[in-house]
């Protein structure tokens, strides 16, 4: 089926049982409708999440000024994200042992914890702070299960030429998210006066007038999460009563051993670092983007439509792609290795143009934009074809426990690189570099990559 295939000894107990064979009991599959609602309320949270995570950092000017912020304070806040990383364990055995249900409750609680704390109107300010610090913490606690979980819901709830896609929707939405704030932030909430010189717009706003709007978003994001927490309660199934596909009935390895042949398989270690490398740079970085484009003379609301459209090309792109993946079997290394040539080149391209002072390029904001915009589409639709591709390679090992494993890897690259933010944040070409560096390195990986697709083997030539 791909350029490799695992051993005999590897496969031989997912085809031929010891104790059945494998065509003499074919199993009973349906494919259940409500399997898009679960899709839907699975994907409106990572839509939340995503949005939670983003907030302060395109409006980073404003919150400066609203609440005493300081820059360091703004990468720390973006990176609360990945600390709630951390706990990782407990959420893939939660799933693992109760199912997704489970998890996704414990995170959808986290993060109505999280939104409620950032929201209550304090006037002592340092306290204030404190506890949007705890509310950014955590919202960052609901990401392990909704980062992670697209490729169980979709190999539990949908159909062999459908799983690609659904994997798609279920993981892109928590980018969508961070799109959305690159909009709903910038449009809602006025910058601050001083950096409206020279503009048209004149001294417009007070402090009080930008606290109270970035209030509004608050309580607006608030009401949404309890929203959806209360529908997740009311209704949300761990898994159909009968399995949409063959690999979802099959029996999986156990929490213990799959962490051990995780960690013990070159070739799944070679992709999850081509996938946490890139995919971890470009979350820090599009996290401070209105940081970065500021010395190219690129205005708060600027970057947040640059940021807006680079992931929202990247989420519709990756659907697309995951869509033609389903349509066309076993070539996910050959659309990977395209999506990071094209990353590469746009970050190179954009990283130059930074720096036309040295390189005597034309910096332009319609070259800013288009190359900003193009590492955003090719490195944010590669991530549902990564978590396709580790299933494929690592099957049985459950897909909660694989994503969790690898996302996990790509928001430990986040927070070192927010971490070394904090200190470095005078100056910012080096972190341009690094989102460059991360895509050349992604690429090669994925070159000497051997690809294997022992679950769509399963699912195509053992009777159903």
């Amino acid at each position: 089926m791909g350029a490799g295939s695992s051993t005999d000894a590897e496969r031989e107990p997912l085809l031929v049982p010891s104790h059945i064979e494998a065509h003499s009991q074919p199993v009973n599959s349906r494919v259940y409708g409500r399997r898009w609602l679960v899709l839907t309320l699975f994907s409106l949270l990572g839509l939340m999440q995503g949005m939670v995570w983003n907030f302060w950092g395109p409006i980073q000017n404003s919150a400066v000024h609203a609440f005493g912020f300081t820059k360091s304070d703004i990468a720390v806040l973006v990176l609360w994200g990945p600390v709630g990383f951390v706990p990782w364990l407990l959420f893939m055995w939660l799933m693992d042992k109760r199912g997704l249900r489970a998890s996704l409750l414990l995170s959808a609680f986290f993060m109505l914890l999280g939104a409620t704390l950032r929201s209550i109107p304090l006037t002592d300010q340092q306290l204030r702070r404190w506890l949007i610090h705890g509310g950014q913490f955590l919202n960052g606690l609901g990401g392990p299960t909704i980062m992670s979980a697209g490729p169980y819901l979709s190999t539990t709830w949908f159909a062999p030429d459908q799983r690609a896609t659904a994997t798609a929707v279920a993981s892109l939405f928590s980018y969508l998210g961070g799109a959305a704030s690159f909009l709903v932030g910038p449009l809602v909430v006025p910058p601050p006066n001083d950096t409206l010189a020279g503009t048209t717009m004149v001294a417009a706003f007070s402090t009080s007038d930008i606290r109270d709007r970035i209030q509004m978003v608050l309580y607006a994001e608030l009401a949404a999460i309890a929203t959806l927490f209360a529908a997740v309660l009311l209704y949300f199934p761990s898994r159909p009563p009968l399995p949409p596909s063959v690999a979802a009935a099959s029996q999986r390895l156990s929490y213990r051993s799959s962490i051990c042949r995780l960690l013990s398989n070159v070739r799944f270690l070679m992709i999850a670092l081509a996938y946490a490398v890139p995919t971890g740079v470009i979350a820090g970085w599009s996290g401070v983007l209105d940081m970065v484009l500021t010395p190219a003379k690129v205005s708060q609301v600027d970057a947040g439509w640059i940021g807006f459209w680079s992931t929202v090309g990247g989420c519709v792109f990756g659907i697309a792609m995951a869509r033609f993946a389903d349509s066309i079997r076993g070539m996910l290394k050959l659309i990977l290795v395209l999506m990071l040539a094209g990353a590469s080149l746009a970050s190179t391209w954009f990283t130059l143009t930074c720096l036309s002072r040295v390189t005597h390029l034309p910096s332009t904001a319609a070259i800013l934009y288009t190359s900003c915009i193009l590492v955003g589409i090719f490195i944010n639709s590669s991530v549902p074809i990564f978590f396709e591709l580790f299933i494929e390679t690592v099957y049985p090992v459950p897909e909660g426990i694989t994503c969790g494993v690898v996302t996990f890897l790509g928001n430990l690259v986040t927070g070192l690189l927010l971490f070394f933010l904090t200190f470095y944040c005078t100056e910012l070409s080096w972190l341009n570099w690094c989102l460059t560096g991360s895509c050349l390195f992604s690429l090669v990986l994925i070159l000497f990559f051997r690809e294997s697709y022992d679950r769509l083997y399963l699912d195509v030539f053992v009777s159903v």
